[in-house]
């Protein structure tokens, strides 16, 4: 009966052991360098954005952050690396409105699922963008815009980083809340939509402030308002697009950190605080001044309600619009 007793007790020891060491390890987390996935190329706004912040999270965690450009497919690519990867908080990813959002509502096969495979962790950023138009557009604000397009409908185009880009729906957007009927035209990036802005071929175009900021204060481009809420310092000058002649219009593109469904709580805790803690920083918050955007953190609670106030926001512009594919 001792012998019995005896193993018995070792049996269950070792069973507590075991059981206790899931444990330990999230207390030790981080011990090992940390994944993050970047849906997008290196040198894009996604990535530039994501590696402010990973490297504040280097230095605040004692672990190094890779990042991993895993680019393609509109954000599809990493995002399914991502749901695929083990929820060890070893592996995360950075993304914001069209990986999260709006992919979604465009497109019926999407090799991931956000409410099932993602887990949000916190919103890192949110950024207006700018309207800007060609300097051959004889308008100077957002009410004269609009006039000119109800006067020439079908004939004032706008052009965007490409179809279902947040470029794309924020025109989409604007033309609904308008009550115009504007033409769109998608490019395979930013950077010919502005080069064609900025000679007339198309008349106005939404995109990021750290993109369009330059031509605007050289003159190439004439900026009307911001998207945002409110405004930014780097345009004080400018109004918001609600306050200049469409009230109820507000459009943000940002950026958040997430990571696959079934993470341990008090990773994703830990993680969250992390993000919290570098948005406050003041390394991140200069460098995210200088494109015109806001550095922000949020409990993973938040972030998932944002996410999805966002999701059916896009949705309904979409469905207006007949954007599905």
């Amino acid at each position: 009966m001792k012998i019995a007793t005896t193993a018995s007790s070792c049996i269950a020891l070792g069973l507590l052991a075991s059981a206790a060491l899931p444990v330990l390890a999230q207390s030790n987390y981080p011990d090992r360098p940390i994944r993050l996935i970047v849906p997008f190329a290196a040198g894009s706004a996604t990535d530039s954005s994501a590696r402010i912040f990973s490297t504040q999270l280097s230095i605040q965690l004692g672990q190094q952050i890779i990042v991993d450009n895993r680019a393609g497919a509109g954000g599809a690519i990493g995002m399914q690396a991502l749901a695929k990867s083990a929820p060890d908080g070893y592996t995360i990813a950075y993304a914001g409105a069209g990986p999260l959002a709006i992919n979604r509502s465009m497109s019926a096969n999407l090799p991931y699922d956000v409410e099932k495979e993602i887990q949000a962790i916190s919103q890192a950023i949110t950024s207006p963008l700018l309207l800007a138009v060609s300097p051959t557009l004889p308008v100077k604000n957002v009410k004269d815009m609009i006039a000119l397009a109800k006067a020439r409908p079908n004939q004032m185009s706008f052009g965007s980083a490409g179809n279902g880009t947040v470029g794309h729906l924020a025109g989409e957007y604007f033309k609904a809340l308008s009550k115009t009927d504007i033409l769109h035209v998608p490019y395979k990036g930013g950077a010919q939509a502005t080069v064609d802005t900025m000679s007339g071929f198309v008349q106005f175009i939404f995109d990021p402030t750290s993109s369009l900021a330059p031509h605007v204060t050289s003159g190439r481009l004439r900026g009307l308002a911001v998207t945002g809420p409110k405004r930014i310092k780097a345009f004080a000058n400018l109004p918001t697009v609600a306050e200049s002649g469409l009230p109820g219009y507000e459009v943000t593109t940002w950026g958040g950190i997430i990571g696959p469904a079934g993470m341990p709580r008090q990773i994703v805790t830990r993680l969250s605080e992390e993000v919290q803690k570098a948005a406050k920083s003041t390394a991140v918050i200069e460098r995210y001044a200088a494109l015109g955007s806001d550095p922000l953190g949020s409990t993973p609670e938040q972030f998932t309600e944002f996410i999805r106030k966002e999701y059916l926001k896009w949705a309904d512009v979409i469905k207006r619009a007949g954007l599905k594919q």
